[in-house]
């Protein structure tokens, strides 16, 4: 499934909360804008940390992306500017905690949110400078809200913390992304796996480490994300790290992973 030759929607999902799953929509959304892509956060988690952590505040979210999803509202008219160029965000509020049985009775209702991105790039064709990503941060679970983002995505970017019960969780994910696969979005793929809160002084985490890489290969992004304090206080100061602190371990490691991420989506494109 492609919305354009030029536009990509990447899912950030894994059901275990805690992982780094917000932190890295917040921060490679950042990172990729920063190099020069116009990039669209949607922010389907009801708790709205995403939108939070890039400084909208929760008296400006009118509108939301709960009112995509019921309909009410095409998704350009949710969007807002955030305080880093070339990157806009789809803030979510609270209300998405009952659109699941608003929506359940409906025959569409695990393609709300792909009908809402189609229309919303097909209106983008005629834009003179497009958004070239999109990045749909999803709850920590898998209900309908991570179903419709997989249905609309093209690819699923999966953070991964370095703990003990990672591939467990990993296995439920990959196990939800074939299903969808097999009934929902054919051309659904996973687009890699980002270790996050990564600790070398622990052993366990190596080792975790080390199990993922021999479990799913160059699935694998080679970047890791380190376990640092400045990506953990960025939020509360309604900020990406990369606005923060520009040279910190943690910011440093999102531009990486985002150069990583273009370089798959070029070898995606020409194969």
């Amino acid at each position: 499934m492609s919305y354009s030759p030029d536009l990509r929607v990447l899912v950030i999902a894994n059901q275990k909360g805690g992982v780094g799953k917000t932190t890295t929509a917040i921060n490679l959304g950042t990172a990729l804008a920063a190099i020069g892509e116009r990039v669209l956060i949607v922010d389907l988690d009801p708790q709205g940390n995403a939108s939070t952590g890039l400084g909208i505040d929760r008296k400006s979210r009118s509108i939301s992306t709960y009112d995509i999803m019921i309909g009410e509202e095409p998704l350009a008219a949710v969007i807002q500017k955030t305080a880093v160029p070339r990157l806009w965000v789809a803030p979510s509020t609270l209300d998405l905690l009952g659109v699941e049985l608003e929506i359940a009775p409906q025959k569409d209702r695990a393609h709300r949110l792909r009908t809402a991105i189609k229309k919303f790039a097909e209106d983008q064709q005629s834009a003179a400078e497009p958004m070239t990503y999109i990045l749909v941060d999803c709850p920590p679970s898998l209900n309908l809200l991570t179903v419709n983002a997989l249905t609309a995505g093209d690819s699923v970017l999966v953070p991964l913390q370095c703990e003990f019960f990672a591939l467990e969780g990993l296995s439920q994910l990959l196990s939800t992304v074939d299903q969808v696969k097999k009934s929902l979005n054919a051309e659904l793929q996973i687009h890699g796996i980002v270790l996050t809160m990564y600790d070398p002084r622990n052993n366990l985490a190596t080792q975790v480490a080390a199990d993922v890489r021999g479990f799913m290969g160059d699935k694998v992004y080679n970047t890791i994300i380190p376990r640092n304090v400045r990506i953990s206080e960025a939020p509360s100061y309604g900020k990406p790290v990369l606005l923060y602190d520009l040279k910190c371990s943690g910011s440093q490691a999102y531009l990486r992973l985002a150069a990583e991420v273009i370089q798959r989506e070029r070898q995606v494109r020409a194969a």
